[in-house]
């Protein structure tokens, strides 16, 4: 038992970041030695626990959070919720410009893909106006976070209102013990990720992008491009300082396990952890990081854009400017209705491809296309949806505190770069 005791201490002291490298490395090499080792289930049990978890955590959180006397949503979630959607806007321009830049053809298949997909953008809207309102206690067992929001907003409304101070204590209570439950298989992250790793390497290979290489190229250079420029930019712009000692953290901390779990839902609880480190008000990244799951989708709307501008190319379909700036409107539209699971934007491909009057049957090869080359791009996407979600909240709330003379965090003081009002 004492050896055992030694070893989990010894576990805790390495930091997150160098565990989780070290498993990513493990996972290549075991994956290239014993491709059939089977371990690809250390990956499948760490994402299934994470997004087991999240749906609850959303929920008690946001209960507890607003139903406390504490409990606000003042001028920095509004700011939070302008950022997302300006980010997304601006992703979706990007990809415009650089597929106007770099025109993409893509190779169809002779076969198409039998899936369902929202014919407008009318039947988003309807979609997500009626995930809104689903069963609660069935949103939660389906990871419904549209519907658990609404009506997790709702309940602790009422709750503060109504409920005593014991009830209060109990609910602060509950969500402290499942925020130490996503405390506790958080740390067992390069386990799974090891394993995701080792899933990916062993099975997919890099042969099967060889085909699709310039597209998958674009798609993640608009990304990088995004995570690096353009959203350190607004960042920038808000706070007045170097943006890059906060954009490098929420990337390290989490972009790296949203790579690999490739869900934006099931990386809402590190996201969580994140912005506690980083000081934020928990009344308010409660709210705004699972919001941030669904409609802060950066990496969805370069995704499709840029795939329905290459279904337009390949099909001889003239584009001019005014359709590609309805395009980016649409594609930020279509992109906060995609779902924060793996590939949760490719079936949006076919509504923003209607524009063009390119054929459901000629869409859903691209789609297919999609999940060909989603091992990265899907991966990629996430990374920038995920860490993009903490960014924000943190530049709303250094705003703020800015703004009330305080500080910002010691490790945004160091090589700090000032810019001019």
């Amino acid at each position: 038992m004492d050896i055992l005791k030694k070893i989990i201490r010894a576990y805790n002291s390495v930091s997150l970041i160098l565990r989780i490298t070290a498993g990513i490395l493990l996972g290549i090499v075991l994956a290239l030695l014993f491709p059939d080792l089977g371990i690809e289930l250390l990956g499948d049990l760490f994402v299934g626990a994470l997004k087991s978890i999240a749906p609850i955590l959303v929920a008690v959180l946001v209960i507890s959070s607003l139903c406390q006397n504490s409990a606000k949503l003042d001028r920095r979630f509004l700011l939070v919720i302008i950022l997302y959607l300006l980010s997304t806007f601006l992703a979706a321009l990007l990809a415009v410009g650089a597929s106007f830049l770099f025109p993409q053809t893509i190779e169809l298949a002779t076969e198409t893909t039998e899936q369902a997909a929202p014919g407008g953008i009318g039947e988003v809207i309807r979609n997500q106006m009626m995930n809104m309102i689903g069963n609660p206690i069935r949103s939660i067992t389906e990871a419904n976070y549209v519907s658990i929001l609404l009506w997790s907003v709702i309940l602790g409304l009422a709750l503060k209102r109504v409920a005593s101070d014991h009830t209060k204590k109990s609910l602060s209570d509950l969500s402290e013990a499942v925020s130490l439950c996503v405390r506790w298989i958080i740390n067992l992250a390069p386990f799974g990720i090891l394993g995701l790793v080792y899933d990916t390497v062993a099975g997919k290979g890099l042969e099967v992008f060889a085909s699709y290489g310039k597209l998958l190229l674009l798609l993640v250079g608009c990304m990088l491009a995004m995570v690096l420029i353009v959203s350190p930019a607004i960042t920038a712009f808000i706070l007045r300082t170097n943006p890059y000692p906060l954009v490098f953290r929420c990337l390290r901390e989490s972009g790296i396990t949203a790579f690999f779990t490739r869900s934006s839902a099931a990386n809402i609880p590190i996201n969580m952890q994140l912005c506690e480190k980083l000081g934020l008000d928990r009344d308010v990244y409660s709210v705004s990081i699972p919001l941030g799951a669904t409609i802060n989708m950066d990496g969805a709307a370069i995704t499709i854009t840029i795939m329905t501008l290459a279904a337009a190319n390949t099909m001889g379909v003239e584009v001019s400017f005014a359709t590609a700036l309805l395009l980016s409107v649409v594609a930020a539209l279509a992109a906060c209705g995609a779902s924060g699971v793996a590939g949760g934007s490719l079936l949006l491909i076919p509504m923003a491809c209607s524009l063009f009057g390119i054929s459901s049957d000629v869409a859903m090869q691209v789609v297919g296309v999609g999940f060909i080359i989603g091992v990265v791009q899907d991966s990629m996407e996430t990374a920038l949806n995920s860490s993009g979600d903490v960014l924000f909240a943190a530049t709303a709330e250094y705003y703020e505190w800015k703004k009330q003379g305080r500080p910002l965090p010691d490790f945004m003081q160091r090589g700090k770069k000032k810019y001019k009002d």
